[in-house]
């Protein structure tokens, strides 16, 4: 999938309906380089329309970008001041960008407290686009989650509701993302390393799942909404209900063993029993047929060959593509095989760096990369799996280089715990 903005995305890759927004560390930015808060406030917004347009052209429908809080009134004038104005040349800087793209602009939030520029602003945008129905563009201004439910059930309360006619149902009408196609949230994007939602939707965010960007917003960009999405869509959302779908069925402990067995058998060229162990350990691991296990071995057997000896890595990268081609097939899963083959030899490469903790660093984030991809979890699963597997390779270069058999027990013992993990997160 290519979207217009030149950001592309893996074949299977499930965008999100909605993603909302919290943009948060634009003073901080600011203060990080001196400059003046409201500098960094300006930066923000401008990352704020060119994300927004990078989600559409993506192919997110609903985009919800949280401009200002219930909680925000008691900053200083002159910043709320300056704030109002950047929201006034938001709603014109997305008004354009709505009539191009056919985009409902939406204003999320309280009205009674706004100053008439902007409220005359929003009114006109809301009226000019309330027929657009390919993308909605939610803005929220003096929003508050909490807000936003106490607000719905007051206006039931007036319109005479009865309590035996509430619902979820009814309750939606009152909200402010009353009549949307996508009121539920699917991804929540905080910036600037803030680990929390801050009540951000808090009826329509009830399954949503959440990313931490670290960097602040002004330094959002959209490859980082990509990274974000990408990770979104390795997650298995399970609602609530019973997830039956069974993966994984290896023993930890006999997996590791063979493991170990074929690593310290690599450097008979072309032995045969290494491709006996290589080919217990693929199917103990994946529960392949004899057949479908021989071909698997042989195709990672000449790719390990290249990377003890020949160092060809374009040969070595079709080989394991080869493999990770064969495993999808049989597996049923949905990666995509030349991407996953490419972050496995990346792997390789990184371990062999000869700064060892630079290079212990790199593989553990290309591990957590590769784990993500190949078993649709988040670069946040995958994060102890790939710790422990690139330890387990540390401990076995130990072994190879002549430190003693103790580097191999280690190397098991880490091996084990990187299946054990690996298992109890996917299976």
């Amino acid at each position: 999938m290519r979207a217009k903005a030149g950001i592309t995305l893996p074949k299977g890759t499930k965008v999100p309906d909605h993603i909302a927004i919290i943009p948060d560390g634009n003073r901080r930015w600011a203060r990080a380089r001196g400059l003046p808060t409201l500098q960094g406030h300006k930066k923000g917004f401008d990352a704020a329309v060119l994300v927004s347009k990078a989600a559409r052209d993506i192919g997110v429908h609903t985009v919800t970008m949280w401009g200002f809080s219930t909680d925000n009134w008691d900053r200083a004038k002159e910043e709320i001041s300056y704030l109002m104005k950047l929201y006034a040349k938001l709603v014109d800087d997305y008004l354009k960008d709505a009539k191009k793209d056919n985009v409902k602009i939406v204003h999320l939030g309280r009205k009674d407290r706004l100053p008439q520029l902007l409220l005359k602003k929003i009114a006109f945008a809301e009226e000019t686009t309330k027929d657009n129905s390919k993308y909605i563009m939610n803005i929220a201004i003096d929003y508050g989650g909490q807000d936003d439910i106490i607000r719905a059930a007051q206006s039931m309360i007036q319109d005479g509701v009865k309590a035996e006619k509430v619902d979820k149902a009814l309750f939606e009408k009152y909200l402010d993302t009353k009549g949307q196609p996508y009121p539920y949230v699917d991804l929540i994007i905080r910036s600037s390393g803030e680990q929390r939602t801050s009540g951000f939707l808090l009826w329509q965010s009830a399954y949503a799942e959440t990313y931490w960007e670290n960097d602040h917003f002004p330094d959002f960009t959209p490859e980082k909404l990509k990274a974000a999405i990408l990770d979104y869509s390795r997650r298995r959302r399970r609602f609530g209900g019973n997830d039956a779908e069974e993966h994984l069925k290896f023993n930890p402990e006999v997996v590791a063993k063979l493991e170990v067995a074929w690593w310290r058998l690599r450097k008979i060229p072309e032995g045969t029993r290494f491709r006996d162990y290589a080919f217990k350990h693929l199917r103990e691991q994946y529960g392949f047929s004899k057949h479908i296990a021989k071909k698997a071995a042989k195709y990672l057997l000449t790719a390990f060959l290249e990377q003890d000896n020949g160092r060809n890595w374009e040969k070595a990268m079709r080989e394991v593509g080869k493999f990770y081609s064969l495993l999808r097939e049989e597996l049923k899963l949905a990666f995509e095989p030349s991407l996953v083959a490419s972050l496995e030899v990346k792997m390789w490469r990184d371990l062999e760096g000869k700064d060892e903790v630079r290079s212990a660093g790199e593989a553990e984030e290309t591990a957590r990369e590769l784990y993500a991809e190949v078993y649709r979890i988040s670069l946040l699963q995958a994060a102890k799996a790939a710790h422990l597997r690139v330890m387990a390779n540390i401990e076995r270069g130990l072994a190879e280089r002549g430190f003693g058999d103790k580097h191999w027990a280690r190397a098991e013992d880490y091996l084990e715990k990187f299946y054990r993990a690996l298992k109890e997160r996917v299976a």
